[in-house]
């Protein structure tokens, strides 16, 4: 608040004593001489008479009331508007390359990478990336500007005491679900693909489902995938996919329905844990070269003899993981199995893991499901590269494909009443875009 205080011209005093008698009063003081004559004999004043009347009166201060607008309430100018020159990245250039090249001083260089852990990722960047720079009239450094991915820029500005200050500006994602179904005819892998889904996307759906699928042996050509996925977007242009929200897989003719819970796990409709004791395949297949056959013709000798698990044929190196909790009871190698590991599970099952390459684990080791163990191999009596994997329950040899095993756990009645409307709400839309999908296919 600002007070300014005007003095007024005589020229308006008649005016402004005029106001100022009818709001306050003026005293009004007679003359000396009609003073004496009014003492004297009040009578000696005539009717109707004008008498000179002196005033005297105290001119007041007239203050006038100006408000001023807050710093907050001011119009801000507009910002400078910055014009960059982008510099793309190439094999051997390094920051300072860049810095030389925008003609900019070692100096200036040394102040920004030295300014906090934020301005550090300048010094890893990479051939294809592109760093910008806009200057000042004198050539002086105004803004640096490193696009760190498609939602997030890593800015260095300087300020107007000369001091360089950095931050990341983070876009804002929007989020969409979108669906997708299709029908296997050679694999789900190429069913996936054609389907428009990415390599991650396949392996995540086959990851909800490895409890009670297995993929590399359990599939079959009229099998149908269906799944509720995010899509992000920033300013209006795709970026890139999120998690899986929902999915299902027909799979000879049985249906398996998973949703994605607030606690980042997966669950059927009615609310059990999508995660089991076992995995049903303890790799990442490439295919399969045998089944569980307890008479079938070894491969080696050409005799009859049981064969006890199942084989799963991939590249050598490809990873083997547990497929459950347990404890490393051996870690070895014979000339039969070639390298192998045995994992006890509780009291009743045991898992075997024969012809490796490696063994990552050793005897009495804790493991956990999906730890790696090992690596494919072709150690020991057989005819290639492959693993052979073993079920046991008490002791005897079990089809690990079909199995009974332990039921899994159930998400708590107070979860439920939420979980459930989800879980309707994502499933229906998976119907919906089934058929639609089945509708214009024919």
């Amino acid at each position: 608040m600002v007070h300014v205080v005007h003095k007024l011209p005589k020229k308006h005093k008649v005016l402004i004593l005029g106001i100022l008698a009818g709001i306050v009063g003026i005293a009004l003081i007679p003359s000396e001489k009609a003073t004496a004559s009014k003492d004297n004999d009040a009578s000696a004043l005539e009717i109707g008479k004008r008498y000179e009347l002196p005033i005297t009166v105290t001119e007041p201060n007239i203050t006038t009331e100006v408000t001023l607008e807050s710093d907050e309430e001011q119009i801000k100018e507009p910002a400078q508007e910055l014009s960059f020159n982008d510099f793309t990245v190439k094999a051997g250039d390094s920051l300072a390359v860049l810095f030389k090249k925008a003609g900019l001083s070692a100096q200036t260089l040394h102040s920004i990478v030295n300014l906090d852990k934020t301005s550090e990722q300048l010094t890893k960047i990479h051939p294809g990336e592109t760093v910008s720079f806009a200057k000042d009239d004198n050539g002086e450094l105004l803004q640096l500007k490193y696009v760190l991915s498609k939602t997030e820029t890593l800015l260095v500005t300087r300020d107007t005491t000369g001091q360089f200050h950095s931050h990341v500006d983070t876009k804002e994602v929007d989020t969409v679900s979108q669906s997708v179904s299709g029908e296997i005819k050679s694999s789900f892998w190429t069913a996936g693909i054609s389907a428009g889904l990415s390599e991650r996307q396949i392996m995540n759906f086959a990851d909800i489902f490895g409890w009670d699928v297995d993929f590399a042996n359990d599939i079959r050509e009229g099998d149908q995938f269906s799944l509720l996925y995010e899509t992000h977007y920033v300013d209006g242009e795709f970026v890139g996919t999120g998690d899986i929200l929902a999915a299902e897989f027909i799979n000879q003719g049985e249906r398996f329905a998973a949703v994605k819970h607030s606690d980042g796990n997966f669950y059927t409709p009615e609310g059990r844990s999508m995660r089991k004791t076992f995995l049903r395949a303890p790799v990442n297949f490439k295919y399969i070269s045998s089944s569980f056959n307890p008479r079938r013709l070894h491969p080696v000798t050409g005799k009859v003899s049981a064969h006890r698990g199942i084989d799963y044929a991939a590249p050598v190196g490809t990873p083997v993981v547990a497929s459950g909790d347990g404890k490393v009871i051996k870690s070895g190698r014979n000339n039969l199995n070639g390298n192998y590991v045995f994992i006890e599970h509780g009291s009743q099952y045991v898992t075997k893991y024969l012809h490796l390459n490696k063994r990552t684990v050793k005897t009495n080791d804790k493991v956990r499901q999906g730890q790696k163990i090992g690596t494919v191999g072709a150690t020991g009596r057989v005819t290639g590269a492959h693993l052979h994997y073993e079920f046991l329950v008490n002791g005897q040899h079990k089809n690990p494909k079909t199995v009974k095993l332990p039921k899994s756990e159930s998400l708590p009645k107070s979860e439920l009443a939420t979980f459930t409307p989800l879980a309707n709400e994502r499933l229906a839309m998976l119907e919906r875009n089934r058929s639609l999908q089945l509708a214009l296919n024919n």
